[in-house]
């Protein structure tokens, strides 16, 4: 495998000499993770396809970009990669909204699986992040594809303002449609791995009426306002600042599940909270919070599972972390790459975003740190 990255100013597009530059041959897979003015350079975006004709396109938008152990607040990070055997196909199916996400989940699969002779080996999945059901969109997938087939990935940001976000594929960008690519080949290896970090603080409350990722009462009070008197002088920043607050899902034995839910968005009219994908009804619910030390702990806890499970070291790392333990970890933010780099060996290049919402290995979306 060959990797090669660059950092794309906001000032300053790469040349298509310094494309070339990067690689004696043209790679197979090209991963843009930026801001939304990249992703809608259509002129720079159209000397990318010029001057890689084969190459497959993917990426999103961003809450910040991942390159080795830097995070870049603006502009993208383009990684280049060609693969010695492996093949690789991207797929864009529309996402219709919520109700939708299961079956884009399911054209996905199809899709993929409809490009190959076999199934893919591993798919990546990028989807927009204020608009959709992450559950049911991975519910969706997996139930197209054989068991042994990893699926992770994440979904999109725009740098917190959750208003707009952007999936990109060889057609452009598009916020109504999720991305998916799927890696085949024998010779692929993966390790992967979602872990935390975040403690539960507060007593624990029983989501009374939810509607899918939409909770409206805990307790029988309005989740909303509930919500806001735990958050305190945070409440003001919503829905930003419930990232900084995710709900922990219990058993009827007040037991973690290992299932955590971000909130995506609020609705001060119904008293209402968006998750970033389903809720069971009359599931028992505590918050969560974090500190820097945890989080870089959780970073590090996951590069060595990933570390352990490869039969050589890693050569690529594509890392998806949340947007929320950004905010939490402030200017000590690439503390958790430092670490992750330490355990996967600094051979392997990072690359990857913060986002709204992680798709883990085991098919869930939390607030974890996937590498």
């Amino acid at each position: 495998m060959q990797v090669a990255q660059l950092n794309v100013s906001p000032q300053e597009r790469p040349t298509a000499a310094a494309l070339r530059g990067l690689m004696a041959e043209s790679p197979d897979l090209v991963l843009l993770f930026g801001d939304a003015a990249l992703l809608h350079d259509a002129a720079w975006l159209s000397t990318l396809r010029e001057t890689w004709p084969t190459a497959s396109l993917a990426g999103c938008s961003t809450a910040g970009q991942i390159q080795g152990e830097t995070v870049h607040a603006h502009g993208g990070v383009l990684t280049a990669v060609r693969f010695e055997q492996a093949q690789v196909q991207v797929a864009r199916v529309p996402l219709n909204g919520l109700e939708g996400s299961r079956d884009a989940g399911k054209a996905l699969a199809r899709t993929l699986t409809a490009q190959a002779d076999t199934a893919p080996r591993g798919v990546i999945v990028l989807a927009q992040g204020v608009n959709i059901n992450g559950s049911c969109l991975i519910e969706g997938l997996q139930s197209g594809l054989p068991a042994q087939v990893v699926v992770a990935g994440g979904l999109a940001g725009d740098d917190g303002a959750f208003a707009r976000t952007w999936v990109l594929s060889e057609e452009g960008p598009s916020a109504e449609h999720v991305v998916g690519i799927g890696l085949y080949g024998e010779s692929l290896c993966f390790g992967q791995a979602a872990y935390g970090g975040w403690k539960p603080f507060g007593m624990a409350r029983r989501a009374t009426r939810v509607d899918g990722s939409r909770l409206y009462e805990l307790d029988g009070e309005p989740a909303l306002e509930l919500y806001r008197r735990y958050l305190g002088d945070h409440a003001q920043d919503l829905p930003a600042s419930g990232l900084l607050f995710p709900f922990e899902v219990l058993d009827e034995q007040l037991q973690p599940t290992g299932l955590v839910r971000t909130i995506l968005g609020i609705d001060a009219e119904s008293g209402s909270l968006t998750l970033a994908g389903d809720l069971p009804h009359h599931s028992m619910l505590r918050l969560m919070y974090a500190s820097t030390d945890a989080l870089v702990d959780g970073a590090q806890t996951a590069a060595e599972h990933v570390h352990q499970a490869l039969p050589a070291p890693a050569e690529l790392a594509l890392l998806v972390s949340c947007v929320g333990r950004k905010l939490v970890m402030g200017e000590r933010v690439e503390e958790e790459l430092e670490a992750v780099h330490g355990s996967l060996g600094h051979q392997a290049a990072l690359a990857g975003f913060y986002s709204y919402g992680e798709i883990a290995p085991w098919g869930m979306m939390r607030p974890a740190f996937a590498a």
